[in-house]
């Protein structure tokens, strides 16, 4: 791939707009639309732009591992959240301060539910009786 193209990807990934990628990875504004079509069905360019996607994507988006121990964390109460408390000094005042705390038996449940349903722990099992007729007609 030449400097171009590759600076045409970088461009191409803050906006999705090829034309404007074009431009800015310094091909001609007269033939930026067409340079930038043409540039998104070369083989290398595709391969290279779904590298970086890929990439962004998982240095982004939790994938499921993280998501599951995290869960995980705030079911046992090893996680923390910053909130804000307000406290009374006195004489109609207050004062505010924020705090970590653990999560709350709610929070909790709420993981340990989630949990529950990812390992398929809460199936809903429905029976169906009941005759059902069957007729077999002839081909006429």
């Amino acid at each position: 791939m030449t400097r171009k193209q590759i600076r045409f990807v970088e461009e191409y990934l803050l906006d999705s707009n090829a034309t404007q990628a074009a431009i800015r990875a310094g091909y001609s504004k007269k033939t930026a639309k067409s340079i930038g079509h043409h540039l998104l069905t070369l083989d290398n360019v595709k391969t290279y732009l779904n590298n970086r996607l890929d990439k962004i994507c998982s240095d982004k988006i939790a994938d499921t591992k993280e998501i599951m121990e995290y869960l995980t964390s705030v079911m046992r109460g090893e996680s923390r959240s910053c909130i804000v408390v307000v406290e009374g000094t006195g004489d109609g005042c207050s004062s505010s301060r924020v705090i970590n705390k653990p999560p709350d038996e709610k929070e909790k449940i709420r993981a340990a539910e989630l949990l529950g349903k990812r390992y398929g722990m809460y199936k809903e099992k429905v029976k169906i009786d009941g005759n059902i007729p069957i007729v077999i007609k002839e081909d006429l």
